[in-house]
């Protein structure tokens, strides 16, 4: 970010005055001036749209690019988007556009059916229960998120891909040091190298010997049944698209709702008298918590004029979705958390082309692990104050880094 930049726009994002809701800037924004340019903290300028409707309108928009590659894309951190494939690798799912998007994506859609994604939760399930048996063995106090909400995504994603989660030391630690923007770039590029060689070794493995008992299995089969042969560095990218966004989002969201609900004790009763609220609660807490602080950034391919604003082509937008979730004009009171306000059109998936793919699985494993840990543990309590917890506030994720918590 240069000094010229910074003295004239603000700086994105601005900061949380409460860790637990978007900062109250946005608000600001949101009624005065709800498409405005902003500094980004990997140097430029980008538009930052906050009002839930533009959000809505930008991210269906297909002139909305997602090519991180393209040199108008809002630099989020500095030396993230500089992470180019290398000459023999393919960009993931995130970064394509049209109908290549619409192919790769298509691909995979199969494996999140709301049918597939039902009869995987009694594994699910077992993988819960294994967590929380831990937890109670070890503690307390135990720390939330590396007992529970890191492992519970990552033994699913694992298990999906076909890969050891004793590997799992790798996986967390080269994501955290990709998403974060308290890493120098040499770190950040030897982070994303670890996790190519990896997953390259893991594909050619599964192309070897490929099975319908994995995700990449049934990939490396249905390439050549329907293409002949297997395109191996499209492999590779799906499997670090779905390695990295299968486990960092729903992780932080596990973490960031059980101090949400612990911290709003009226809500987390209503939810144990009534079982048949954990969906709604789960809704609720994907809008309120809204960790997805600058997933949904894009660049525009033509002038596209919203709210009387001109976006001209080649300029980079983030869609603020922490910002959408609680404009008041949709969501009453969105600063309270309420299970009861049917909050599902919220944009904790992303809206539009690029909603989550994932997303029947994602509520299945969040539905799962909250309704387990407050019946097996009913006085869990966070072992520390909420303030004083470390947060990530340098990540393209935003969530805990560590969640002490006793019974």
């Amino acid at each position: 970010m240069t000094s010229d930049i910074a003295d004239t726009i603000p700086a994105y994002p601005p900061p949380r005055t409460c860790p637990l809701r978007p900062s109250p800037e946005f608000d600001r924004l949101r009624a005065e001036r709800p498409i405005s340019r902003m500094a980004m903290r990997g140097g430029g300028e980008a538009w930052v749209v906050t009002r839930y409707e533009d959000v809505r309108t930008l991210l269906a928009d297909p002139r909305m690019s997602s090519d991180r590659a393209h040199p108008g894309f809002p630099r989020l951190i500095a030396g993230l988007e500089d992470i180019q494939p290398r000459e023999e690798e393919k960009p993931p799912i995130v970064n394509l556009d049209g109908a290549e998007h619409s192919k790769a994506r298509g691909a995979i859609l199969s494996e999140f059916t709301v049918r597939r994604v039902r009869e995987m939760r009694p594994w699910v399930q077992g993988i819960v229960d294994r967590r929380v048996d831990a937890m109670l063995a070890a503690g307390p106090p135990v720390d939330l998120v590396d007992m529970l909400s890191l492992p519970v995504p990552l033994l699913v994603v694992c298990g999906l891909l076909g890969a050891s989660y004793s590997d799992n030391e790798l996986f967390e630690d080269s994501t955290r040091r990709m998403m974060s923007a308290g890493v120098s770039d040499e770190d950040r590029f030897a982070a994303a190298e670890d996790l190519s060689v990896y997953l390259e070794r893991l594909c050619r493995e599964k192309e070897a010997d490929p099975t319908e008992d994995d995700l990449l299995g049934r990939q490396v089969l249905r390439y050549r049944r329907e293409e002949g042969e297997v395109d191996h560095a499209e492999l590779v990218a799906l499997a670090l698209m779905l390695l990295v966004a299968g486990h960092e989002t729903t992780a932080n969201v596990i973490s960031m709702g059980v101090a949400s609900l612990l911290e709003h004790p009226d809500q987390l009763a209503k939810m144990r008298a009534d079982p048949g609220l954990l969906p709604a609660t789960v809704e609720e807490v994907l809008r309120f918590c809204s960790v997805t602080d600058a997933i949904t950034a894009r660049v525009a391919t033509a002038d596209i004029e919203i709210g009387g604003v001109l976006i001209r082509a080649g300029e980079g937008v983030i869609a603020h979705v922490p910002s959408a979730n609680h404009d008041p004009s949709v969501f009453a009171r969105p600063e309270r958390l309420d299970i009861d306000r049917g909050a599902r059109h919220h944009f904790g998936f992303g809206y539009g082309p690029h909603q989550c793919a994932g997303q029947n699985l994602a509520r299945l494993e969040l539905q799962i692990t909250i309704e387990t840990l407050f019946r097996r543990i009913p006085n869990l309590r966070i072992d520390a104050p909420l303030d004083s917890l470390p947060y990530k506030d340098n990540s393209m994720v935003y969530g805990l880094y560590e969640l002490p918590v006793r019974w």
